[in-house]
């Protein structure tokens, strides 16, 4: 057994709040934290400004241990980093980019560095540019993805056979069950991102939050592939983006399509039809809406009573 990521990151549980854009500013990443698992602030939907105030109100928050989420290809990225390490932020998840853009100047600045990764070549790729553990994302999770749809279950083996690093497995994990499952596959912990999401300390519209209650595990769809995939609600926008796929759309016409704005107008400002409403097949799995707190302790009752109960053979 590797060691669980509570003994990198000095946390209670094995559990880290994924940092998903327009969902987790300084308010969810605290209450996560306070409950025990690692709380990440998202910067992939901040500008500079704002992600340094949310940095600023987590030391106000708890005194738990915290880090950020920090997309390498996001436009704000070198400045948020910059950012990060003045506000002392000393644990960093990097992601959609080169590991070896970054993660050697944190090394050398103290900090521990985690990159999210959707293969095992890639999860190889981070450990030799000096990361101290990989998240490994199966193509079931919410948002931005990877383009060759490989399974969380499939991804975890590969990863703990491919480095020595902590694997911390996400997609398709919002109860103990999953959590038991990818542990015992090897996983050092987990990474939760649409359960989370859907809690009252999310940053989140209370229409998106609504939409994902009410979906169904067929109600997703990984698209976009040829301009960056990314698993999302079906609705309007999502219908036509399966139309001019069927068709053969380029790359040009897919970014038409997309436009500016259209994550934050589905996650943020809840526009159920239009707005690219981001979320994991674990929709099917979400019916309710508690706190933090409340998702932190279902998670590790769950995984302790699915690890009990498992068959003796």
């Amino acid at each position: 057994m590797r060691p669980l990521i509570t003994e990198l990151f000095g946390i209670r549980y094995p559990i880290v709040q994924a940092g998903m854009v327009w969902c987790s500013g300084s308010r969810l990443a605290a209450a996560a934290s306070e409950a025990g698992a690692l709380g990440l602030v998202g910067g992939g939907s901040m500008r500079p400004d704002g992600f340094r105030k949310h940095l600023q109100n987590m030391r106000n928050l708890t005194r738990q241990p915290w880090g950020v989420n920090i997309p390498i290809f996001h436009k704000y990225a070198a400045d948020q980093i910059s950012i990060a390490l003045e506000e002392g932020v000393k644990v960093f998840f990097t992601s959609a980019g080169n590991p070896r853009t970054y993660t050697p100047a944190l090394k050398t600045a103290g900090a521990t560095v985690v990159h999210v990764v959707a293969t095992a070549a890639q999860a190889q790729k981070s450990a030799a540019a000096g990361c101290d553990a990989v998240v490994v994302e199966g193509f079931e999770a919410g948002g931005h993805n990877g383009p060759d749809e490989i399974t969380t279950l499939v991804l975890v083996r590969l990863a703990v056979q491919a480095v020595q690093i902590p694997i911390i497995a996400a997609g398709g994990i919002a109860d103990g069950p999953a959590m038991c499952a990818v542990m015992a596959l090897g996983a050092s912990g987990v990474q939760v991102g649409t359960r989370f999401a859907i809690t009252q300390e999310s940053s989140a519209h209370e229409g998106y939050k609504q939409a994902v209650i009410g979906a169904g595990e067929r109600d997703t769809i990984l698209a976009l592939k040829r301009i960056g995939p990314a698993r999302f609600l079906k609705n309007a926008f999502a219908q036509r983006v399966i139309e001019a796929e069927k068709r053969g759309a380029g790359a040009e016409e897919l970014h038409e399509i997309l436009g500016q704005g259209r994550a934050r107008r589905g996650i943020f400002e809840g526009d159920r039809e239009e707005g690219e409403l981001e979320v994991g097949q674990v929709a099917g799995l979400i019916s309710d809406m508690p706190t933090a707190e409340e998702v932190v302790a279902e998670l590790m009752e769950g995984y302790r009573q699915a690890r009990a109960e498992l068959p003796p053979l």
